[in-house]
C-alpha cells in the first residue's frame, strides 16, 4: 500500500479471488493503513461465487459473498465487487428474479449487521455469464445497497466484434446507467480497466492496456464529458505502468477541457 501512495495513486482493490482468508487484526491494519495514505479501499470478492447457483451450491456462494463483505468491512473497504455467476443456459429474463431474491436477502443481512458496504456485481466479458450492462443495472435499481461494477474492457469483449469501443457507444451506456440509477450515480462509478483479447464467444485474457484495441481515449472523453467521478481499478498484467499511464492519460486530457 505504500507502494501505492509512492506512485501518486490513490485506490487499491484487494484481490481475494481465490478465497478470503484474513483476520480482523489484519483487516484493522489495512483499514489504518489506508487511512493515514489516504488510499480507497475496495475488495474483490472470490471468484466462486454463482447468484444463479443450485439449491445445494448456493449457500457456499452465498458465504463467499459475505466473507468478502464482512472482512472487506473491517478493512476499510467501502465496495465490494463479485462476478454474478452463469446463466447455465437459461436467459438472463428467467435467472434474474432468483438473482434478485439472493441479493435481496444478502443485503438484509448486511444491513441487520450494521455492515456499509456497496456490493457491486461486475459487467462480464462473456455472453454466457451474467453479467450485461442491463442485468447489473436491473440488480442495482432493484436492490439497496447494490451498484455496478462497469468493466469497459468486459463490455468491449462481451460484444466479440471489435465493437462497445467508441466515444458514441460509451455515451450510451453512460447514459443508459444515468437514466436506470439516477444521473447523480454517475459521480460514485466504481470502474475496472484493462487491455483485453477476446474472440466472437467474449472474453480470452486481460492484456496490458496499450498491447489491445480497446480505445482508452473515447471513454476517457465519454467520462469526462459526463462529468463523471469515481475510481478507476487497473487489471492489466502490467498493474503499475497500465496504472500510471491511465492516469496521465486521463490528467492530460483533463488539461484539454
Amino acid at each position: 500500500m505504500h507502494q501505492i501512495a509512492t506512485l501518486g495513486l490513490t485506490a487499491l482493490e484487494l484481490g481475494w479471488v481465490q478465497a478470503v482468508r484474513v483476520t480482523p487484526e489484519t483487516c484493522a491494519q489495512i483499514a489504518s493503513t489506508a487511512k493515514e495514505l489516504g488510499i480507497t479501499i475496495s475488495v474483490h470478492a472470490p471468484y466462486f461465487i454463482n447468484l444463479n447457483a443450485s439449491e445445494e451450491e448456493w449457500p457456499k456462494s452465498r458465504q463467499r459473498l459475505m466473507d468478502a463483505a464482512y472482512y472487506g468491512y473491517l478493512a476499510g473497504a467501502t465496495d465490494i465487487v463479485f462476478h454474478p455467476g452463469s446463466y447455465f443456459g437459461e436467459s438472463s429474463v428467467q435467472v434474474m428474479k432468483k438473482v434478485i431474491a439472493r441479493l435481496t436477502g444478502c443485503v438484509e443481512e448486511l444491513q441487520a449487521r450494521q455492515i456499509q458496504v456497496t456490493l457491486r456485481p461486475e459487467t462480464m466479458g462473456k455472453s454466457a455469464m451474467i453479467g450485461s450492462l442491463e442485468d447489473v443495472l436491473i440488480m442495482s435499481r432493484e436492490v439497496p445497497q447494490v451498484q455496478p461494477c462497469l468493466d469497459f474492457a468486459h463490455l468491449h469483449a462481451r460484444a466479440g466484434d471489435g465493437s462497445m469501443n467508441s466515444y458514441e457507444e460509451w455515451i450510451g451506456v453512460l447514459n443508459d446507467y444515468a437514466k436506470a440509477l439516477g444521473e447523480e450515480t454517475l459521480q460514485r462509478l466504481h470502474i475496472h480497466l484493462s487491455g483485453i483479447e477476446y474472440s466472437a464467444k467474449g472474453e480470452r485474457n486481460h492484456l496490458p492496456i496499450q498491447e489491445s484495441d480497446f480505445n482508452v481515449h473515447a471513454l476517457f472523453t465519454a467520462l469526462r464529458d459526463r462529468g463523471c467521478a469515481g475510481r478507476i481499478l487497473c487489471e492489466s498484467p502490467n498493474l503499475e505502468t497500465d496504472a500510471l499511464w491511465m492516469q496521465q492519460t486521463w490528467d492530460d486530457l483533463a488539461t484539454k477541457k
